[in-house]
C-alpha cells in the first residue's frame, strides 16, 4: 500500500512539473507585427488624466493597464537603470554614474552608445546589449528614438541601426520591427549634476504637471502611425529618492480588438495587475524570436479580464496600489519598532510580575494579545483601508481592533477553560489565514506590514520569510496541540502522523513552485516537522538525527527546484532559475548575496532585541522556574507533553530558518514573537484548572552541596 502511494504521487509529481515529448518539441511562434516600447520615466498613474496626457489617456482607453515596479539592484532606479535592465533583461544597474543614460554617437543612419564596453569591463554588466543582440540575431532591425531607447536596443557592440533624436525627426515608422522611444521630459528636471535629486518631490505640482505634458506632447506624432502596431508604455524610472509604482500599458491590434478594461499582469509577478522591467525585454523579443535568450528572467506580459470596467477606474485602482505600497514601506520601520518594544516591555514586565506571583491572568491576556498582532497584520487587507483619508492611522487602528477582536474570540470563547484552547485558536487562525493566502494568490501578503510590497520590489508572490516564521509556528503548535488529545486517549501513532501529515501538507505549500516558491522554507520547516514527531513519539533527538533532517530539506527542496527546472523557461520560478543558476555555475554570487543580507540582520536594531528578550525570558523560565515564571511553564509541560515538541519544532525551524534565508533574525524573531507568548499563555492557565486562579506553587529552594539554603 506504501509503494503505491508513493508512485501516486511521484506519478502526479511528473505530470504536473515535468513536460511531455509534445511540449518539449513544442516552440512558441514569434508574433506579428511591429512592436514598440515607450519609456516614459518617472510616470506615475496620478499623472495620467484626460487634460495633461490627452495622447496616453486615448491609449490607455484600448489598452491593458497595470503597475510596474521599476527596482533593480538598489532601492532606487535612475533612468540609466531602467533602461539598461531592458537591455541586459535582468535587474541591472550602473553604479555611481546613476542618471541619464549616454548620448548616443551618430553612426551613418544608426548610432552607438558611448563607452558601452565600460558596462562589461567596469561595471561588470555582463548582461548589456542582450535584447538588441537577440533582435539582430533574429535577422530584424532596431530603431531608437532618443538616448535610453538606443540604450535599451543597442546590441554587444552598442549599435542601433536607426537612430533619431526625437518623434519628430522619423520619417518612416515602418523601417524597423522593434522601437523604441525615450520621451524623457518627465525626468530631466530631477537631474541635478547628472543624477536624480535627493529631494523628496522636486517639481511643484504645475511644474511636473508642465513636465507631463511635454513628454505627451512629445509622443503625438509617434502615436499618430502606431495604430496597427503592438504599443508598450513603461514608467521606466523614479523621479527622486522615495520608490513608487510606475504606469505600464499594452496596446495590442489585431482581431481581437482593442484591449480596453484589461489589466497587465505576469508571470514574473503572479500578478494579473502588476509586471516588471524585465517582462518588457520578453514581451519585445515574443515578437521577433521563438528562443529568446536564457539569461532573461522576466516573461511576455498578458491581459486580464479586469474588475473595473472604465480607464478612470482602472487607474483609480492602480494608483490606490501605490498608496498602499508606499503606506507600507514608509511604515514598516515604525511598526517593528513598535513591536520590539512591545515585545521586550512584555518580558520585561512579565518576568517582574510573575516572580511576585502577581498579575498573572493580566500577563496571559497581554500574551494572547501580542501573539493576535502578526495576523492581524495579514487579516486588515481584507478591507480597503488604503482608500481612507489617512490610510496610514486606518491600518494601524485597523490592526490593534483586529488583534483585540481576536484576542477576546480566542479568551471568551468555548475553550477558554481548556489548557490549550486560546493559544491553539491563536495559532490555528494564523495558520489558517496563512494557508488559504497561499491558495488564492497570496493577496492578503501583498501590502501587508508582515508581507511584501510591489515598491519595495524584494518579492512579489509566494510565502516571504516572515510569514514562513509565523506559519512553521502556528502550524507545529496547532497540530501538537490536537496531538495531546491523541496521545491522552492512547493514540499515540495517529498524533504523530498528524503532526506529520499537516506539517507535510503546509511545507510543500510553502515550498511548491507558484504557491508558496520559498526555498529555505522547506529547508527550515523539515527540521523542525520533524523534532516535533519524534518528541510526540516520544524519541529522543540527537545532533546527529538534526543535521539528517536539515539535509533531508535542502535535498527535497533541490528536488522540488529540479521539477520546476524541467519546465518551460517560461513556466518557471526562482527556484527553477536557480537550477539553472547551479549548472551553469552561476550560482555563487546569489549565495554571497544573501549570506550578506542574512549577516545584516544580526545587527538589526529591531529585530535582535526581540530574540533575546525571548530566548533569556525562555532560558531563565526553563533553569530557574520558580524565579523566573512561578513555574509556569515546566506545569504546562508536564500538564500537556505534547506542548513541548511545538515549542521545540517551532525554535529549530527559527533558527534554521534563520541560518538558510536572507531574511536571517527576522525568521527567528517572528517565530519567538509568536510561540512564547502562546506557551506562556498556556503555562499560565495551567496554574487555572477549573477556570478560577489555583494555588500558586511555592518557589523551589535551591541547596549548596552542603544542604544549606543557597
Amino acid at each position: 500500500m506504501r509503494r503505491r502511494l508513493i508512485a501516486i504521487v511521484v506519478g502526479a509529481l511528473f505530470c504536473v512539473f515535468a513536460p511531455t515529448g509534445a511540449a518539449m518539441a513544442q516552440v512558441q511562434a514569434p508574433q506579428d507585427g511591429q512592436v514598440v516600447l515607450i519609456g516614459v520615466p518617472g510616470l506615475m498613474w496620478s499623472d495620467v488624466n484626460p487634460d495633461d496626457t490627452p495622447n496616453l489617456w486615448k491609449l490607455a482607453g484600448s489598452s491593458a493597464l497595470g503597475s510596474l515596479s521599476v527596482r533593480t539592484v538598489g532601492n532606487i532606479t535612475c533612468p540609466y537603470d531602467g533602461w539598461l535592465t531592458v537591455s541586459a533583461g535582468v535587474r541591472s544597474a550602473v553604479g555611481a554614474r546613476c542618471g541619464m543614460p549616454p548620448t548616443p554617437e551618430r553612426q551613418g543612419e544608426g548610432a552607438v552608445v558611448p563607452e558601452f564596453n565600460w558596462l562589461w569591463d567596469v561595471r561588470d554588466q555582463q548582461n548589456a546589449g542582450t535584447l538588441g543582440q537577440a533582435v539582430h540575431d533574429a535577422r530584424q532591425c532596431t530603431m531608437a528614438v532618443g538616448p535610453g531607447a538606443a540604450l535599451a536596443l543597442a546590441d554587444r557592440q552598442g549599435k542601433v541601426d536607426v537612430y533619431a533624436d526625437t518623434p519628430a525627426q522619423v520619417a518612416d515608422w515602418t523601417r524597423c520591427r522593434v522601437v523604441a522611444i525615450d520621451a524623457g521630459d518627465l525626468i530631466t528636471p530631477y537631474i541635478e549634476n547628472d543624477k536624480v535629486t535627493t529631494a523628496v518631490e522636486k517639481l511643484s505640482p504645475e511644474a511636473r504637471r508642465a513636465a507631463v505634458r511635454a513628454a505627451d506632447a512629445k509622443l503625438a506624432p509617434a502615436l499618430l502611425h502606431l495604430a496597427t502596431s503592438t504599443v508598450l508604455v513603461a514608467g521606466l524610472s523614479d523621479h527622486g529618492p522615495v520608490p513608487h509604482l510606475r504606469a505600464a500599458m499594452m496596446f495590442t491590434p489585431g482581431p481581437k480588438g482593442p484591449q480596453a478594461s484589461f489589466d497587465l499582469g505576469s508571470r514574473s509577478t503572479h500578478r494579473d495587475d502588476m509586471v516588471i522591467l524585465p517582462d518588457f525585454t520578453s514581451t519585445i523579443l515574443a515578437h521577433v524570436t521563438d528562443a529568446p535568450p536564457a539569461t532573461i528572467v522576466g516573461t511576455a506580459m498578458e491581459a486580464h479580464a479586469a474588475g473595473s470596467g472604465s480607464v478612470a477606474e482602472q487607474a483609480d485602482a492602480l494608483k490606490v496600489g501605490d498608496v498602499a505600497g508606499q503606506t507600507i514601506r514608509n511604515n514598516t520601520g515604525v511598526f517593528f519598532t513598535a513591536l520590539a518594544v512591545l515585545q521586550v516591555v512584555f518580558y520585561i514586565t512579565a518576568f517582574l510580575l510573575m516572580r511576585r506571583r502577581d498579575g498573572l491572568r493580566g500577563v496571559r491576556i497581554a500574551a494572547i494579545t501580542l501573539a493576535s498582532i502578526p495576523v492581524s497584520t495579514y487579516l486588515v487587507n481584507l478591507f480597503p483601508w488604503a482608500r481612507a483619508p489617512l490610510p496610514t492611522l486606518t491600518l494601524f487602528c485597523a490592526i490593534v481592533v483586529a488583534a483585540v477582536v481576536l484576542s477576546a474570540v480566542a479568551l471568551l470563547g468555548p475553550w477558554r477553560r481548556t489548557l490549550l484552547g486560546p493559544p491553539t485558536v491563536i495559532a490555528g487562525v494564523t495558520a489558517v489565514v496563512l494557508l488559504g493566502d497561499l491558495l488564492t494568490g497570496t493577496t492578503l501578503q501583498l501590502n501587508g506590514m508582515m508581507g511584501y510590497t510591489g515598491v519595495v520590489g524584494a518579492r512579489y508572490y509566494g510565502l516571504g520569510n516572515i510569514p514562513f516564521a509565523l506559519l512553521a509556528t502556528a502550524v507545529l503548535l496547532v497540530t501538537t496541540a490536537v496531538a495531546d488529545r491523541l496521545v491522552r486517549s492512547g493514540r499515540r501513532t495517529l498524533a504523530v502522523g498528524l503532526v506529520a501529515g499537516l506539517g507535510g501538507f503546509a511545507m510543500l505549500l510553502d515550498g511548491w513552485p507558484g504557491v508558496g516558491s520559498d526555498f529555505g522554507g522547506v529547508i527550515a520547516f523539515v527540521p523542525g516537522i520533524a523534532v516535533a514527531a519524534l518528541i510526540v513519539a516520544g524519541k529522543r533527538v540527537s545532533i546527529v538525527k538534526l543535521g539528517a533532517f536539515c539535509v533531508a530539506g535542502g535535498v527535497l527542496v533541490m528536488g522540488i527546484a529540479y521539477l520546476d527546472y524541467l519546465r518551460p523557461p517560461a513556466d518557471q520560478t526562482h527556484l527553477g532559475r536557480f537550477v539553472g543558476q547551479v549548472f551553469d555555475g552561476t550560482f555563487l554570487p546569489v549565495i554571497s548575496r544573501k549570506l550578506g543580507a542574512m549577516l545584516h540582520t544580526l545587527i538589526n536594531p529591531n529585530l535582535m532585541p526581540v530574540v533575546i528578550a525571548a530566548f533569556a525570558f525562555l532560558v531563565f523560565a526553563l533553569l530557574r522556574p520558580g524565579k523566573a515564571s512561578a513555574g509556569v511553564l515546566p506545569l504546562a509541560f508536564e500538564r500537556a507533553p505534547t506542548l513541548r515538541a511545538g515549542l521545540l519544532g517551532a525554535l529549530v525551524s527559527g533558527v534554521v530558518g534563520m541560518l538558510v534565508n536572507d531574511s536571517g533574525a527576522a525568521v527567528l524573531s517572528m517565530a519567538l514573537a509568536l510561540a512564547v507568548p502562546l506557551v506562556l499563555s498556556a503555562g499560565i492557565r495551567a496554574l487555572e484548572p477549573d477556570g478560577e486562579p489555583g494555588p500558586v506553587p511555592a518557589p523551589r529552594v535551591e541547596h549548596d552541596p552542603a544542604g544549606q539554603p543557597a
